[in-house]
């Protein structure tokens, strides 16, 4: 419920702070002392529309904070988390208005946009008032508030769930038709090109590893050419190991002669021999590394340039032919077993269409049964309410060819104001004053069912008085048993049945007594009775009128 109103400067309130209590909470006071300005505040903190126009002449800003207790299975807290903001303790709504037009809102202190105060606040709060048609305007009101009465809210949200089922069933159905369609088009294109590609059957990295290996023996065979040069000239024809080898075999016959002379030349041959022999080996070592299969070269070139060749044809990278290839052998799995899958969607659409539909025929006697028990029970109040010749009616519509999320029906609560007359929506056919008192007595009806923690009603027992005020005080009084109720009324009959009894009137502000400022005060019984014999008796409160409040507050008791 709401706890809390804190305003600053918004119209002709300077500073004002509210604590509202359970039950029944009448709001009185004399016109324009800014009873309009209070709800206009209010819906402001719930996600009304802002205008600076509202901010305080002389301020830059105004500000208004609603604070509400709430449960913590509450609509309410799961849009704020589902939105990211922390839902512990009361829910504070804060909006500041400036008067450049701009407006800020913060839900527990974070910063969030108009859209989602005013979706979290219409599960806080209703306005209703001769003017506010918000309640009754949309027929999927009518049928939710229908639903709540007749405790079905829960078989709609299954309903909804198979409906959901029912139409992704059939999404699965389009998808796939138009799957094996594009297939059977394309199917020749599709087979030769499986046929291809399984041929080839390329394989996740294998260019990589292609390439690589085809510069590695490109590079080789270049190096070769060199290594087959060296071989020749130390080992063929042209290799000088024989001719040194022969010429120190004569100086070693001659140095045995003159040792001192030729000792140091033949030291130096034979070094030179020796290293001509390990270039040797080194060379023939060389030319075994070397060694590779040209034919092998070309294969490595051949399944190369298939692969580059295939990615070209099919507008892919080489890495993408593998998954390219999956996915064309899965669109002719598609449409060789295309046939067989189609029939087995198609039943299942049928099998889930059947559930919605027998869920749904359920729920709609259901909803039938729970029209013929609301249009009683509203009819029940009415007569009470001055409005013993209306009559209240649930339009129901139940067609197939409609289905949708909630169902099959469709709902429509009409009246017929007068005997003889054609009924139709209770928004097109109530007057205002009618209006007000079938929605009082449809929220009777619907006691704390279908309704937010908190209901506000904007004089809607203005143009009635006597028995018919009366009446409407008990049903206020009634419904605030189960939800908390707040009520701007000029009828003395309706505030002596508050719980809770605020006195709106204008003042002096804080800058003198050339400024006026709103203000609201609790009364006590004295101030009360007071306040309904002004009610009573207008300007001058006779002993007479005092005496009719006492009796009112005694009854009221």
């Amino acid at each position: 419920m709401l706890v809390q109103l804190s305003i600053r400067d918004i119209v002709l309130i300077e500073k004002l702070d509210l604590e509202f209590d359970a039950g029944l909470s009448v709001l009185t006071g004399e016109t324009g002392a800014g009873k309009s300005i209070l709800l206009d505040s209010l819906s402001l903190a719930l996600g009304g529309r802002g205008d600076g126009g509202l901010v305080r002449h002389g301020a830059d800003k105004g500000q208004v904070t609603a604070v509400f207790d709430v449960g913590i299975d509450h609509p309410a807290r799961k849009l704020l988390r589902d939105n990211g903001i922390d839902d512990d303790g009361d829910l504070v709504f804060r909006r500041v208005q400036s008067a450049d037009g701009r407006t800020r809102v913060f839900l527990n202190d974070q910063p969030a946009s108009v859209a989602l105060m005013r979706e979290a606040g219409l599960t806080l709060v209703e306005i209703h008032g001769q003017h506010d048609d918000r309640a009754l305007i949309e027929t999927d009101a009518h049928r939710a508030l229908l639903d709540a009465f007749g405790g079905l809210t829960d078989r709609t949200a299954d309903v909804g769930r198979l409906h959901e089922i029912w139409r992704e069933a059939e999404r699965a159905l389009k998808t796939h038709r138009a799957k094996v369609e594009a297939a059977r088009r394309e199917a020749d294109f599709l087979r030769s090109s499986v046929d291809e590609l399984e041929k080839l059957h390329p394989v996740e990295g294998e260019e990589e590893e292609l390439a690589e290996r085809r510069a590695r023996m490109m590079k080789a065979e270049k190096m070769a050419s060199d290594i087959n040069e060296a071989n020749e000239v130390l080992n063929g024809q042209a290799s000088p190991m024989p001719t040194i080898s022969g010429l120190m075999r004569r100086l070693e016959r001659k140095a045995q002669e003159a040792p001192d002379l030729l000792g140091e030349t033949v030291a130096a041959l034979d070094t030179v021999l020796n290293a001509l022999a390990d270039a040797q080996t080194a060379v023939e070592a060389a030319l075994r590394a070397a060694d590779f299969n040209p034919r092998e070269l070309e294969e490595t070139e051949e399944r190369l340039f298939a692969l580059r060749g295939a990615a070209r044809k099919y507008n892919v990278t080489v890495e993408q032919l593998p998954e390219l290839a999956a996915k064309m052998v899965a669109d002719l799995g598609d449409l060789d077993a295309g046939e067989e899958r189609l029939a087995a969607m198609q039943a299942r659409v049928g099998e889930t269409r059947a559930a919605f539909m027998q869920a749904a025929e359920q729920l709609s006697v259901r909803r039938h049964e729970a029209a013929e028990a609301l249009t009683a029970a509203v009819m029940a109040e009415l007569p009470a309410l001055k409005l013993e010749r209306a009559e209240f009616m649930v339009a129901m519509t139940t067609d197939a060819e409609s289905a949708g999320p909630t169902g099959i029906d469709s709902v429509a609560f009409h009246v017929r104001t007068n005997p003889g007359s054609r009924p139709g929506p209770i928004m097109k056919v109530a007057s205002g004053g009618e209006l007000s008192r079938f929605l009082l007595a449809i929220k009777v009806a619907l006691a704390d069912r279908g309704s937010a923690p908190t209901l506000v009603f904007d004089e809607i027992d203005t143009g009635v008085g006597g028995a018919v005020a009366d009446a409407i005080g008990k049903r206020l009084r009634r419904l605030s048993a189960g939800v908390q109720v707040l009520s701007v009324t000029h009828a003395p009959q309706v505030a002596a049945r508050a719980a809770t009894h605020l006195l709106i009137a204008k003042g002096p502000s804080s800058a003198g007594a050339a400024t006026v400022s709103t203000r609201v005060s609790t009364m006590g019984a004295d101030q009360r009775r007071e306040e309904i014999a002004r009610m009573l008796a207008g300007e001058h409160v006779t002993d007479e009128a005092r005496a009719a409040a006492a009796r009112l507050l005694d009854v009221a008791d």
